[in-house]
């Protein structure tokens, strides 16, 4: 028997470029969290269905203008970077990372402030509509473990890894695993540790395997985390093909690409999310598509750090597994609706072109571009088949975890003077929506925001 019942119009993507909305819907959450049911007006059992829900007296309605959606689904945020959000993006990647990123990163070993920073994070994204994230945390294990606890707490569901890297030639000694045995049985004690966390039986936080990036790594490293990776089907991220720096040295040290090196030490599986990924061609896409692994599309930060516009539609149509990250802080927004836009304005640049020397019909890449409608499903569905995860859709078996949305809250920039279609108010939340149009944010059936929660 359900546990309560949500009803209303709702919203999901059931695929790249296809919404399905229904007006007066209701799903049933049973007391796991997960939907048991989902029915609309026309179909058969919905009477039956709404009259179980009125009986049990454990029913949200929403009001006539508001929204379900499935919870947006961040697949790339670096947790200790909170602090620097907004700042020093006109740096290039090498000057971000040695003359900002490390020097703060390397303070996670005081406990009391990550803490401060972790809680600071995690309720900002579950205000933004944040339900699942994929983190990077430092090389810190308590604090790492720390980030974990905070996401319990919150009940956000989290995959966490604790950072490695041990090269000397790209690692400030300052800031480093000592080596790399040490950095491997690091992650796979991290692993072991998060999994026993009380509370967290229902597996909401999940432990990482986290090589920073191949430049950071050294060759045993990679090959013991690829091991780990192999015996434990522990979920593995990492940076790929971010930018002409990285490719390039990959390239120059192993005479491969990214997607190619990381599937030579076992790193390449289903349950692999590679962030960014602006430079991988044909080849790598086969390969990405072949090992069921993800990506992170980071469209705002690849226009700071990687010169570069994912391929996002050319990915979708050779069948890879694509989803959205705000990358915090080479991203500096924590909205996952900033990030809708940004993939839709970074299609449309691919798409179109930017040089206004060259000739239009030689100015972009025709057939890159996608709309708001593709943008919803990477946020949401297409990150959680990333993750190969049951989120982002209101299927039953899949998690309740879900926005209410309302275009009318205090302070919204989402206007409208008449009656409007249920997919034309989809489309302006998509575009003009932010935090203050969410009024309440349930992951794994438990109201986490708003004023029931």
């Amino acid at each position: 028997m359900a546990s309560f019942y949500v009803q209303g119009c709702f919203a999901h993507a059931i695929a790249p470029g296809e919404i399905e909305i229904v007006p007066d819907g209701l799903i049933a959450i049973a007391d796991d969290g997960r939907i048991e049911d989902v029915s609309a007006p026309g179909r058969p059992e919905h009477e039956a269905h709404a009259q179980r829900a009125a009986a049990s007296g454990a029913i949200t309605k929403l009001g006539p203008r508001q929204m379900l959606t499935p919870g947006f689904v961040d697949l790339h945020i670096h947790a200790p970077q909170w602090p620097q959000a907004g700042t020093a993006l006109h740096l290039s990647l090498a000057d971000w990372l040695r003359g900002k990123t490390f020097p703060l990163e390397v303070r996670y070993a005081d406990i009391a402030f990550a803490r401060r920073v972790y809680d600071s994070l995690v309720d900002t994204l579950i205000a933004n509509g944040t339900t699942t994230a994929l983190y990077f945390a430092t090389i810190h294990a308590e604090a790492s473990l720390a980030l974990a606890e905070i996401c319990l707490a919150r009940g956000q569901r989290a995959f966490i890894g604790k950072v490695a890297m041990d090269h000397p030639d790209s690692c400030p000694v300052y800031y480093r695993d000592a080596s790399a045995a040490e950095a491997i049985a690091a992650t796979s004690d991290f692993i072991a540790r998060v999994a026993s966390l009380q509370g967290n039986e229902s597996k909401l936080a999940q432990g990482v395997i986290t090589p920073r990036f191949i430049p950071s790594c050294t060759d045993a490293l990679l090959e013991g985390l690829g091991d780990l990776a192999q015996s434990t089907g522990a979920a593995v991220q990492t940076h790929c093909s971010e930018s002409d720096w990285e490719a390039g040295h990959v390239r120059e040290r192993f005479g491969l690409s990214d997607s190619h090196c990381l599937h030579r030490f076992g790193l390449m599986t289903r349950r692999t999310v590679l962030a960014h990924s602006n430079f991988i061609d044909d080849a790598d896409m086969a390969l990405i598509a072949e090992r069921g692994a993800g990506v992170a599309h980071c469209p705002l930060s690849n226009f700071y750090f990687a010169n570069s516009v994912f391929p996002l539609r050319k990915a979708l149509e050779k069948g890879l597994h694509v989803g959205l990250g705000t990358d915090i802080s080479g991203g500096p927004s924590p909205s996952m609706f900033d990030a809708c836009r940004m993939a839709i304005a970074a299609s449309r640049g691919l798409n179109d072109g930017v040089d206004p020397d060259v000739a239009p019909e030689s100015r972009g890449r025709p057939g890159s571009s996608i709309d708001f409608r593709t943008a919803f499903w990477l946020a949401t569905a297409g990150g959680g088949q990333a993750l190969d995860a049951p989120i982002g859709q209101f299927k039953p078996g899949y998690q309740f975890d879900a926005l209410l949305l309302d275009p009318d809250a205090p302070g919204s920039n989402v206007v409208s003077f008449d009656a409007e279609e249920p997919e034309i108010l989809l489309q302006k939340l998509i575009y003009n929506a932010g935090r203050a149009n969410i009024a309440s944010v349930w992951i794994g059936g438990r109201q986490v925001r708003g004023e029931r929660a």
